[in-house]
C-alpha cells in the first residue's frame, strides 16, 4: 500500500499468542496432527493443502478473468497479446491490484469465507471468533514488458520493536504454481532469529516505509541471515492451497517467468479478542464504505488507493465492487460488525440494521 493510505494506530496492549498453539492442541488430543503444523512452528511458514477444493479454485479463477475482461479495455484471457496495461486495470509490477473496489468483490469474499481457510487460522489461534483483512488481490502475469521489473523487496510485515508472534499472514493460491510461476519466497526459519537480528541491526539506517509495521531488509541484513545459514525458498503450490506465514518471516514475491499466470487472494485472520471496540468501529466503516485495509485484520490501516493511469486517476476507478458481497452468517462475523453489538453497541442503529450482503 502507498503513503496515501489513512493510518490509525491502536494503542491496545498485545494479547500473548504464539504460533505453536497447534502443537498444544495436538498434545491435548483436540486436533489431528498435520504436517503443516510442524512446518509452521519449525520454519515460520506452511502450505495447507487443499484448503479450497480444486474445482472451486478453478471457478474463482474464471471469475477473476471475467472481472478483468469486464473493464472492456480489450483484455481476453485466451489472447496473451492483450496482457498489457492498455487493456487491463492498473496492476503493479508485483501483480497487486488494490483499487476499483476489488477488495470487496463477491468472489474475493467467497474465498475469504472458505471453511478450510478459516479453519486453518482457527486451529493456530485456538479461537473460532475471527476477523479478516480487506486486503489486495494478485493478478501476476509473466514476462510483462509494459511494467518496471519486480525487483526483490525482502521485508517483514511487523514492527521490529514489537517482538513475538503477533500476526499470521496468508494467501489462497488459485492456479498451479511451480518453480517458474512466480509467487511467495520466504526465508526459511528466519522468524526464529527475529529478536536477535533486530537487536544487531537496531541502529542501522532503515529503508523508508509507509508504516512502522513494515521493515525492509538491507544487503547487510541479508548477508547476516545468509551467514546464519538461512535459506530462501520459493513456495510451490496447487490450486486451492493456503500459504501461511508468521509476520516476522522475511519474504517477498517473484513475478512469473513462465507463460502461466499467478492468481491469488490475500487472506489474513486474527481473533476478534485482539481488536478493541475502536478497531471494530473503524473496521465497520471500512466494510460499509468498501475500503481497503493492510494485512492487519483489526483495520489498523484503512484507506483507498485510487488507480493512476497516465499520471491521473484512472477513468475506470470506482469505490464499490461490481458485484456486492453476499455474506452468510460466518462470513459476516469476519467483518467484526456482529461483535460490536455483543460488546455493548446495542444502541448503534447502523450496526443493527446492516445485514449480511449489504
Amino acid at each position: 500500500m502507498s503513503t496515501t493510505t489513512t493510518a490509525t494506530v491502536s494503542t491496545k496492549p498485545e494479547r500473548k499468542i504464539h504460533a505453536a498453539n497447534a502443537r498444544d492442541l495436538v498434545a491435548a488430543g483436540r486436533v489431528a496432527e498435520q504436517q503443516w503444523h510442524k512446518d509452521l512452528v519449525r520454519d515460520g511458514y506452511a502450505v495447507v493443502k487443499g484448503a479450497v477444493p480444486r474445482e472451486r479454485a478453478g471457478e474463482y479463477v474464471g471469475e477473476m478473468y471475467s472481472w478483468l475482461e469486464a473493464f472492456n479495455l480489450g483484455f481476453k484471457r485466451d489472447d496473451p497479446s492483450t496482457i498489457h496495461q492498455d487493456h487491463l486495470p492498473i496492476i503493479n509490477e508485483k501483480g497487486m491490484c488494490m483499487s476499483y473496489g476489488v477488495a470487496h468483490e463477491d468472489f474475493v469474499w467467497r474465498v475469504r469465507s472458505e471453511p478450510g481457510v478459516i479453519d486453518a487460522f482457527a486451529t493456530v489461534y485456538d479461537d473460532q471468533d475471527l476477523i479478516v483483512s480487506f486486503d489486495a488481490v494478485n493478478f501476476g502475469f509473466g514476462n510483462r514488458k509494459d511494467l518496471p521489473p519486480n525487483k526483490p523487496w525482502p521485508h517483514q510485515d511487523q514492527d521490529p520493536t514489537k517482538p513475538g508472534f503477533r500476526c499470521l499472514q496468508g494467501l489462497v493460491n488459485l492456479l498451479p504454481n511451480g518453480p517458474d510461476d512466480g509467487g511467495l519466497i520466504v526465508c526459511k526459519g528466519g522468524y526464529q532469529l527475529s529478536e536477535e537480528f533486530h537487536e544487531v541491526f537496531k541502529d542501522e539506517e532503515k529503508i523508508p516505509a509507509w508504516t512502522p509495521e513494515w521493515y525492509g531488509f538491507t544487503e547487510n541484513g541479508m548477508k547476516w541471515l545468509a551467514d546464519k545459514g538461512c535459506e530462501w525458498v520459493k513456495i510451490c503450490a496447487e490450486p486451492g492451497d493456503l500459504l501461511i506465514w508468521d509476520s516476522r518471516t522475511p519474504h517477498y514475491n517473484l513475478s512469473p517467468t513462465s507463460d502461466r499466470p499467478r492468481f491469488c487472494i490475500y487472506t489474513c485472520y486474527m481473533p476478534v479478542a485482539d481488536a478493541s471496540q475502536e478497531d471494530l468501529l473503524r473496521k465497520k466503516a471500512a466494510f460499509e464504505d468498501r475500503m481497503l485495509t493492510s494485512h492487519w485484520p483489526n483495520a489498523t490501516y484503512v484507506g483507498r488507493i485510487p488507480a493512476k493511469r497516465d499520471g491521473a486517476v484512472c477513468p475506470y476507478e470506482r469505490e464499490r465492487p461490481t458485484k456486492e458481497p453476499q455474506l452468510d452468517a460466518r462470513a459476516y462475523k469476519l467483518t467484526g460488525i456482529p461483535y460490536l453489538k455483543r460488546l455493548g453497541h446495542e444502541n448503534d442503529s447502523a450496526v443493527i440494521q446492516l445485514t449480511a450482503g449489504a
